[in-house]
């Protein structure tokens, strides 16, 4: 977990570098892993560790740890040991899914199956040569898929209809098609792709329990608010993707890719911190409003950064949005870390009461 965070600080700081901040840079290749050790490093170890968590064996642990491990060789850099580790670790976390759908052989398993083989798929073609902007979307994939079968987990208590799954299954179809299509044109891929976003995004809209628990109070609504933020963030990823088809680094491309990165996977993890990070660590959380300080700098900040991607008149909103960007990732650490060492202070009768955020990691 430790290295984890550490990736989205290292991961952050090389962001700072590409958007034209003047900051230290060790070794001038550097800033080409801002990406990696956001997705992989950070991202990538954390769904590692939560899945090793839920698989319960110790093998499995093997994942987030050659990740992790890519992820410090990433930082030095070590050449090619960095891919090699990571997408080691990736192949581990393919084998946990095939452990765990053969326990519960369930539809938003499957989903979550696939995202992890899209990113060994992607992984792959890293670690043979491809270019970044050419494997990201298998990455994308990856993220979205793992976060969309969770809400279709949750999405159990509303008893889905047939015809609401297989619109899920339909989105989920598009995604891959476009994955695929992307190794050999890529922006067609890129277009097939982001209509599987907005089809995905409709879904989970219409259908996600974030549009029920949004009424209640405390760290559901909190949660439900995040996830409603980041489905914004999703269908607006997927509708540039759609229109532009935007296949190589540029404004659009920034735009669109940190919308699906940022706006949606961020604000997952900010939404469900509550409940990944005590189910991770064995220890509570304590949720408090100020919680709200973290998911409002990240949207206010994204918005001022999508405004001067794709507005030449405000073009050095780029930079200071990216700044902003990077103060909403140092307040969520400090916001959760001093809840978790604060939730040890809480005498028992405080939790008897509600006051801590729940332990069990599917809660919402």
């Amino acid at each position: 977990m430790a290295i984890g965070m550490l990736s989205m600080a290292c991961g952050a700081w090389l962001g700072l570098i590409r958007l034209g901040w003047n900051l230290p840079l060790p070794w001038p290749d550097q800033p080409i892993a801002h990406g990696p050790l956001m997705v992989c490093g950070f991202v990538g170890t954390l769904i590692s560790l939560e899945r090793a968590v839920a698989l319960g064996s110790r093998w499995g642990y093997a994942a987030p740890v050659l990740v992790a491990a890519g992820a410090l060789a990433l930082d030095v850099p070590l050449g090619p040991i960095g891919p090699i580790l990571i997408t080691a670790g990736s192949v581990v976390l393919v084998a946990m899914f095939v452990v765990l759908c053969r326990r519960q052989p369930a539809l938003f398993m499957l989903t979550m199956a696939f995202g992890a083989v899209a990113w060994a798929a992607g992984n792959a073609l890293w670690l043979g040569g491809w270019a970044i902007y050419r494997i990201v979307w298998w990455w994308v994939a990856f993220l979205v898929l793992t976060i969309a079968g969770e809400r279709l987990e949750l999405n159990r208590v509303l008893r889905p209809t047939f015809a609401v799954r297989v619109a899920f299954v339909s989105a989920i179809v598009l995604i891959g098609i476009g994955i695929t299509l992307s190794v050999r044109s890529l922006e067609v891929g890129v277009r097939v792709a982001g209509a599987g976003l907005l089809a995905l995004t409709v879904w989970l809209v219409r259908h996600d329990v974030a549009r029920r628990t949004v009424r209640q109070q405390g760290v559901t609504r909190y949660m439900a608010v995040g996830l409603l933020a980041g489905y914004a963030w999703l269908g607006f990823g997927g509708a540039v993707a759609l229109i532009s088809g935007a296949s190589a680094p540029g404004l659009v491309y920034d735009a669109m890719l940190h919308a699906i990165f940022l706006g949606f996977v961020m604000s997952m993890v900010f939404a469900h911190a509550p409940v990944i990070f005590p189910a991770i660590l064995r220890r509570p959380l304590i949720y408090g409003p100020r919680f709200y300080a973290h998911v409002v700098v990240l949207h206010a900040s994204l918005i001022v950064r999508v405004l001067g991607d794709l507005n030449e008149d405000l073009a050095r909103w780029r930079a200071w949005g990216g700044l902003l960007n990077a103060v909403a990732l140092a307040v969520f650490v400090v916001n959760v870390a001093r809840s978790i060492m604060l939730a040890g202070r809480v005498p028992t009768e405080a939790q008897r009461e509600g006051s801590l955020a729940p332990t069990a990691p599917r809660s919402c």
